[in-house]
């Protein structure tokens, strides 16, 4: 089989799951789209995909999950036993159930796993695995990519298998921790217009509504004069903390039919 087209899907709210996703789904096919689903009410409300075509699913892992709001994006598309790559992206701790809760609900959604992935990128928190994806890594998505062509020619979309369990672990919750917002903030909304849940207030960038708020910290990461941050007491000393606990260099995994 080779793809009419080849589009990478993802939730990317500081862009590492964006980074593997699109540099596989390009090794695929350097035409390939990209559909962005990081803010909500952005993406096309439904898109249904046909057979002849190829996905690259890309999202990070939540305390061992998928984000509810990134599974609720992924479901305004369908596939027609459309073939897919799922990926997710981890901050060094561990993926847990997400890989193969990504994988489930792409089933769910009648799009066929081809391949998989376990990615390594630079956690939100503290200074964990800073820089990575970095081009070692990206070098490797290009490699894995290469590896799934010969599964394409193939048709072999049979025998995916992935690590977890299920039920799936407790976890895709928000996290805890809230930017802060300093005076040099212009009030210029694009934190407003980029937050993944719309929980800025467009009159005054420093409200933040604790209802919606994710804590993923994407509007610390597109500020243009670096008036956010999240330098509270508690988040100082987890961040401290939470450095030395996941030092260790974790690697990319890979997977393909057996």
């Amino acid at each position: 089989m080779k793809p009419s087209i080849v589009r990478a899907i993802y939730f990317s709210p500081t862009g590492t799951s964006r980074s593997g996703a699109v540099a596989i789904a390009k090794a695929l096919d350097e035409n390939a789209e990209e559909i962005d689903v990081t803010v909500a009410g952005r993406a096309p409300e439904r898109i249904s995909f046909a057979k002849d075509e190829l996905i690259v699913f890309g999202a990070p892992v939540y305390g061992g999950r998928l984000y509810r709001g990134a599974v609720e994006r992924f479901q305004q598309f369908t596939g027609h036993k459309t073939p897919c790559i799922v990926t997710v992206t981890y901050g060094n701790r561990d993926f847990d159930d997400a890989l193969l809760e990504l994988k489930e609900l792409a089933e769910a959604l009648g799009f066929v796993p081809v391949a998989a992935a376990a990615l390594i990128g630079q956690h939100t928190y503290g200074q964990i695995q800073v820089g990575r994806p970095n081009e070692s890594d990206l070098k490797e998505d290009r490699e894995f990519a290469d590896r799934i062509k010969a599964i394409l020619e193939q048709n072999r979309f049979e025998g995916l298998e992935v690590p977890g369990n299920y039920p799936y672990k407790d976890g895709g919750h928000r996290g805890k921790f809230r930017p802060q917002t300093t005076d040099a903030c212009t009030h210029c909304g694009v934190c407003v217009r980029e937050c993944p849940e719309l929980a800025i207030d467009p009159e005054n960038p420093e409200k933040i509504d604790d209802s919606r708020c994710i804590a993923c910290f994407r509007c610390i990461k597109v500020c243009p004069v670096g008036a956010k941050n999240p330098n509270t007491p508690e988040y100082v000393a987890f961040a401290e903390g939470f450095t030395k606990k996941l030092e260790k260099r974790r690697e990319n995994q890979y997977f393909l039919p057996l």
